[in-house]
């Protein structure tokens, strides 16, 4: 099956062989793609121009299989719709090449990579031809890595679903949590957080996805523990008196009793070494580290969420006894 050629102007459709290289053109609209040795969280707007732009029919291009949002907003993909209608589409889509046998031999399809919000409102929209970058042979780690960095740097994604393509990219792809973090341009504390809410039950993970309650009420509902009971007690709270982050994480203290006294507060202002102590060892271990002093005594907490972060700050300690 042949693939259309670049189209600079809407102009001049002409064909080539699927496997021809494409003739420069100019640079795409509001999308380029990185330089091989740059990291993938390079902004969008930040790559470099130099692959071409194709025009291809749009019902040759299949879902990509590691999207890692779930949902779309109907209200939204109509309102983008009507949008392409009156300016065209903008921003090109990244595709892939794939080859599929049919009983008339082998085929060429497409499959995104990122732009399915722009793919799905395109046929809303009726458009026949959309205009795409096709990225020559990615991994399916890329796949998944590049349409979680579109949608994490619009912040498009929900907290659960940008969560469970962390852990996606953990388990199938045996990344460590400082690995996503570098490859999304966020904390590694971030990504860690974002997985802990995995943890919650499933009403609980679904009433995030649909905005029945924030992420900083989920982030509450942690701090109850391990505990189902009190986890459940405090989210029907949040849900019954509507309360607010700072109404739900003071509910989460009394119901939990991890309300401190002063005495008690961990790392205060008024013991600069103890907050030094505190942002070394967070430094040194790559995650969330307490020093918690009473009088002359305390203990020092190190948060770890994976069994291989565990084994990764045990061999932190063994090793480097002396780094401190």
């Amino acid at each position: 099956m042949d693939e259309p050629t670049p189209n600079q102007n809407g102009e001049n459709d002409a064909e080539i062989k699927p496997r021809a290289e494409a003739s420069p053109i100019a640079p795409p609209i509001g999308f380029t793609r990185p330089e091989d040795e740059k990291p993938l969280a390079v902004p969008l707007t930040e790559r470099r121009a130099h692959e071409s732009i194709f025009w291809i029919e749009r019902v040759l291009i299949e879902p990509n299989p590691y999207q890692p949002r779930r949902e779309f907003d109907p209200k939204a993909l109509e309102d983008l719709a009507e949008s392409l209608k009156t300016h065209g589409m903008l921003q090109p889509i990244l595709v892939s090449r794939v080859e599929i046998e049919t009983p008339r031999g082998w085929e060429t399809r497409y499959q995104l990579i990122a732009g399915e919000r722009r793919w799905r409102a395109a046929g809303l929209a009726n458009m026949e031809q959309i205009p795409v970058i096709i990225k020559k042979e990615p991994t399916n780690r890329m796949k998944l890595e590049l349409a979680l960095i579109e949608n994490v740097q619009r912040e498009d994604l929900n907290a659960i679903d940008r969560a469970k393509a962390f852990r996606q990219l953990i388990d199938d792809f045996k990344l460590m949590q400082r690995e996503v973090a570098e490859r999304i341009g966020k904390s590694r504390e971030m990504v860690a957080n974002s997985l802990r809410l995995l943890s919650l039950p499933p009403d609980m993970q679904e009433a995030l996805s649909r905005g029945e309650i924030a992420e900083g009420h989920a982030r509450a509902i942690l701090m109850a523990g391990d505990n189902p009971e009190l986890q459940r007690q405090l989210f029907n709270e949040i849900v019954t008196y509507k309360l607010n982050v700072r109404e739900a994480e003071n509910a989460a203290r009394r119901i939990s009793g991890k309300t401190l006294t002063p005495r008690r507060r961990l790392g205060s202002s008024g013991d600069p070494e103890t907050q030094d102590w505190q942002t070394r060892l967070q430094e040194m271990f790559g995650t969330k580290v307490q020093v918690q002093k009473v009088g002359d005594r305390g203990k020092i907490v190190i948060e770890f969420y994976s069994d291989e972060e565990l084994r990764g700050i045990i061999d932190k300690v063994l090793r480097d006894r002396g780094a401190l």
